[in-house]
């Protein structure tokens, strides 16, 4: 009985590695995402384009649409690929402000005018933080990325985001 029980568990143990999926906070590391794609974590990845100097940048982000999707963001993720980021569109202009509390990793913080140019930039913000980052004005979105991808892609206040949008 006990022979039997450890071979199914072994045979269980093994199908579950096999079909195992990416943990959540291995992102996008996929070409970009067509509207019906979904993230890990059960949010839309939607492709993201930052056009800077002559220059085209492309990402695949997941979209915080939702109150608590916004609320949740990148919170206890351990890791962010270059070409990923998540996108928080706001229903209405407003002045935005965030925290890094429960985030694990430093992140590039973007804030988006309506036009969608960027506003600012809070480059690598710090992990844990409580202290708020904010916007110098009201913004559309605002987008997260890796720290310091701004800085290495040479992204700044004025180059223009486009990303597509949930409709």
């Amino acid at each position: 009985m006990v022979m039997k029980w450890c071979a199914t568990t072994i045979a269980t143990l093994a199908l579950v590695a096999c079909n195992a999926t990416a943990p959540s906070d291995a992102i996008a590391q996929r070409p970009a995402a067509d509207a019906s794609a979904l993230s890990p974590a059960g949010l839309q990845l939607v492709p993201l384009t930052i056009d800077s100097k002559g220059k085209r940048h492309t990402f695949t982000v997941e979209v915080a649409g939702t109150s608590q999707e916004q609320a949740q963001g990148l919170m206890f993720r351990t890791e962010l690929a270059p070409d990923a980021g998540m996108i928080f569109p706001f229903p209405t202009l407003k002045p935005a402000s965030f925290w890094m509390k429960n985030t694990v990793i430093p992140l590039d913080i973007i804030f988006v005018r309506a036009d969608g140019s960027i506003e600012s930039i809070a480059a690598n913000t710090t992990p844990y933080s409580l202290d708020a980052v904010s916007s110098k004005g009201p913004v559309a979105a605002v987008l997260e990325l890796a720290g310091g991808r701004a800085a290495q892609l040479g992204i700044k206040p004025g180059d223009i985001v486009k990303w597509q949008s949930r409709r």
